[in-house]
């Protein structure tokens, strides 16, 4: 088994240099930054076991960077914080943001083996589990002719290497999608790389995708990916030196480290996800729009992502599907939605999509109570998340045809009265003025989903 690999970041040189001493003599790997631009970089060229990252340095702080790494990094790797002069407050802070532990300093060479030891164990366990999860989680949820038919096509498109662009609102999944793509074909178990492009800066946009060969030498993120899929999550956040390099890349299907002369294939299928629209944004002389000759080289499969609302009957697997998953990877107490709970959400409109749902089925368990989710809790919850002024269409209908824009405007439409009819559609005929013959044609042509209503529920 290869040594576990720390990393110690630290803005003063003795305690850098005490600690990779230590460490290395206990047989570990360790790797220094004297700051959090060193820190990026160190993380994003080979993910360690453990960081021990200080709180106070010049810049930006420990904390700073331990909230950007906890909504950015994907890698489980624990972090410890270490503090000088630390508060309770601090250490709160900390712990809020997912900090394994904290130690103070001057540093008991005892008790910091002993929290790199429990680090590091928590770190190996958190992975198997995660390994386990990703494996149960490899096909998208769902069981609608809607869900059913992108499977197949992802599947269909998944051993050919052009690249594809996932086009889908906020929250609809796309990268679940991109990685059931990944491993549906030839790629599966090469390695899936993950660029969230806002995480990238201008200044050091190259480095982190090209790598470097002079100095401490480091592999970029297109080299991380080897013959696997390079997948780029909202490319519109791309800054403009990133576009110029992926635009390089891909009209010559090639690159190469900085400093290097000689260059590589792109061996890595590139995957990509947008929002709905992004055609109609990008280049046209805006500044800093998308550039349009590089989105021409990521559109050669265009693939849609459905929001939740259009396949609102998975919505009870789909809740089954959240609850499992928690109680196994956070060790949440099992409950379940009674049925009244279920009809009630599969009604909702879901305006930030399956993200939404796990954030809501997390809160109903942390909050913890019963066994059974029953309709009165839904309702609280939906009613403290509801968003002011909140456009129920969220599509951006000018990237429709007529009849799409149509289409989805009366879904949307119709969607939101049934809610307001608390799913009785004799209510809603009256409300919207239709006969209600009619508006159960329409309600299944839009495949609004009214069936878990009874008729003697809608009197």
């Amino acid at each position: 088994m290869s040594a576990a690999r720390i990393l110690v970041v630290d803005d003063e040189a003795d305690i850098r240099g005490l600690l990779k001493e230590i460490l290395s003599e206990e047989g570990y790997e360790v790797e220094v930054a004297a700051d959090a631009a060193q820190a990026r970089v160190s993380r994003a060229r080979q993910a360690p076991d453990l960081v021990l990252l200080d709180i106070w340095m010049p810049g930006v702080d420990g904390i700073t960077l331990l909230r950007e790494w906890s909504t950015t990094a994907t890698d489980g790797c624990p972090i410890v914080m270490m503090s000088g002069h630390g508060t309770v407050e601090t250490a709160v802070e900390a712990t809020r943001l997912g900090a394994f532990d904290f130690v103070e300093k001057p540093l008991s060479l005892a008790k910091l083996l002993r929290t790199v030891e429990r680090a590091l164990d928590a770190g190996r366990k958190r992975r198997a589990s995660g390994r386990l999860l990703a494996a149960a989680a490899a096909s998208p949820v769902g069981k609608s002719r809607l869900i059913q038919q992108l499977r197949t096509h992802l599947v269909q498109i998944a051993g050919v290497p052009t690249p594809v662009l996932l086009v889908g609102e906020n929250g609809s999944g796309r990268e679940t999608f991109a990685r059931f793509l990944h491993e549906s074909g030839p790629r599966a178990g090469k390695p899936f790389v993950t660029i969230v492009a806002s995480a990238l800066r201008e200044a050091d946009a190259d480095l982190l995708l090209f790598g470097r060969v002079d100095g401490a030498s480091m592999a970029g993120l297109i080299e991380q990916a080897g013959d696997g899929t390079l997948f780029l999550n909202e490319v519109e956040d791309l800054p403009p030196a990133a576009q110029r390099a992926l635009l390089g890349v891909l009209e010559s299907g090639r690159y190469a480290r900085l400093g290097e002369v000689q260059s590589r294939p792109l061996a890595a299928r590139v995957v990509s996800s947008a929002l709905p629209g992004i055609e109609n944004r990008a280049g046209g002389g805006t500044p800093g729009a998308f550039r349009r000759d590089l989105l021409g080289l990521l559109n050669e499969l265009v693939v849609r992502v459905p929001p939740l609302r259009e396949y609102a009957e998975d919505v009870p697997e789909l809740l089954r599907h959240h609850v499992d998953r928690l109680v196994d990877a956070e060790g949440l107490p099992f409950r379940r939605f009674s049925v009244a709970a279920q009809n009630r959400l599969r009604n909702y409109p879901w305006p930030d999509n399956v993200r939404e749902m796990r954030t809501l089925v997390q809160r109903l368990l942390v909050q913890g109570g019963s066994e059974e989710i029953g309709l009165e809790e839904v309702e609280r919850e939906l009613a403290q998340v509801a968003p002011a002024a909140e456009p129920f269409v969220k599509q951006d209908l000018l990237a429709l045809s007529l009849r799409e824009a149509r289409e989805q405007f009366e879904r949307a439409y119709l969607q939101q009265q049934l809610l307001l009819c608390h799913g009785k559609v004799g209510q809603l005929a009256k409300r919207v003025g239709m006969e209600r013959t009619h508006l159960y044609r329409k309600l299944r042509s839009l495949g609004v989903d009214f069936r878990s209503v009874s008729d003697d529920a809608e009197s």
